[in-house]
């Protein structure tokens, strides 16, 4: 099986246009909500990518072999039924 992940995120900030936080780093304007975002992004992003490298968080599953719950195994309500109460 062969899976392919591709982590891109194209933003730009509004006030600074040229700011790219896999280039630039932290933010020349920290108070600058759109280029905080970025940066932020571009961690995550950068997470992702190294977890995806290693292997690590990456669960991969095929629907039939998760367990299902067979009918007989689930316990069935042993409280007395309604009819049996009012004899």
């Amino acid at each position: 099986m062969s899976l392919r992940i591709r982590f891109r995120f194209d933003g730009r900030c509004s006030r600074h246009p040229r700011y790219n936080p896999e280039k630039d780093g932290r933010p020349a304007h920290p108070k600058c909500p759109g280029c905080e975002s970025l940066y932020v992004i571009a961690l995550y992003c950068g997470i992702a990518r190294r977890r995806a490298a290693k292997g690590d968080g990456i669960i991969v599953s095929n629907r039939e072999t998760i367990a299902q719950p067979d009918v007989a195994d689930t316990k069935l309500d042993e409280s007395p039924a309604a009819d049996e109460l009012s004899d």
